[in-house]
């Protein structure tokens, strides 16, 4: 997987600690429908090594392109220069460790109607949650390992009550729920991190918040004006600490990539009875 520098987050926090946790558990977009979910352990490495163009990662840049459709526009001349940091990638390798499957989505919602988290009590995050069928809780294990389970969250007077799968081990300390939706063409994303503690009580496992992040803002117009201006300070940064002036985006390489695929016109079946037949 990849990681722009102007989030290189996840990139600084595999090289502190290399044990990583993935969740595939929302299928939209994906093409795969009715799908269980997959969670996979294990430890990653991010060289700091940076890809100015597809090479060695072709697969992924393709399916990108067929897949978020919207993101072509992003090559033309026009959107470069505000766009160059989007194709300045760190490559992120995972080795598996362990790999569990759980029960699709829609069984989750199943056991219960989404439950609306905007009522009195004027918990952090209750407006984000509030908007969104399910969640994604993100806590460590006893060992400080990374674990992920999707998640809905009830609320309380004191937090969100939150249910953990049987091969999900959770230990008390710093977690957090996550809100991350999508159309099917990876189109109109929108995330927000409820970030908390988490701890074991007689009803469950409960998440108090005390913060909210919205990486992208809330949607509007003046958001996507900001996170331009921040991904730019962001990808800076990261070059000054290490020296390094920007490189230059391989545009044409990529611009070779996302062109669609031409249609191949094939000749209409022979009608019975006709003179070709």
């Amino acid at each position: 997987m990849t990681t722009c520098l102007a989030f290189a987050q996840k990139a600084l926090n595999v090289r502190r600690d290399a044990r990583v946790a993935l969740l595939f558990s929302d299928p939209t977009g994906s093409g795969l429908g009715h799908a269980p979910q997959v969670f996979v352990s294990g430890r990653a490495e991010c060289p700091d090594t940076i890809m100015t163009g597809p090479q060695g990662a072709e697969d992924y840049w393709r399916r990108l392109f067929e897949r978020q459709p919207h993101s072509r526009s992003y090559l033309a001349r026009p959107m470069r220069p505000l766009m160059s940091w989007y194709y300045l990638r760190l490559l992120i390798t995972v080795r598996p460790e362990h790999v569990f499957v759980r029960p699709p989505l829609e069984e989750l919602r199943h056991r219960g109607a989404a439950v609306s988290v905007t009522g009195a009590s004027p918990l952090p995050g209750a407006a984000q949650l509030g908007r969104a069928p399910s969640a994604v809780l993100a806590a460590r294990d006893a060992s400080g390992a990374p674990v992920l389970a999707r998640t809905l969250p009830r609320p309380t007077p004191s937090g969100y009550l939150v249910e953990v799968p049987a091969d999900c081990p959770v230990a008390d300390g710093p977690a957090g729920l996550l809100v991350h939706r999508h159309d099917e063409r990876l189109n109109h994303m929108y995330n927000a991190f409820v970030r908390g503690t988490v701890r074991k009580t007689e009803a469950g496992w409960l998440l108090v918040p005390s913060r909210v992040i919205e990486p992208m803002g809330s949607g509007r117009a003046r958001d996507a004006l900001r996170v331009l201006r921040r991904t730019k300070r962001s990808t800076d940064r990261y070059l000054a600490r290490r020296g390094l002036s920007r490189p230059k985006v391989e545009w044409d390489r990529f611009r070779d990539l996302a062109r669609p695929a031409p249609v191949v016109p094939t000749a209409p079946p022979p009608v019975k009875g006709s003179p070709h037949h």
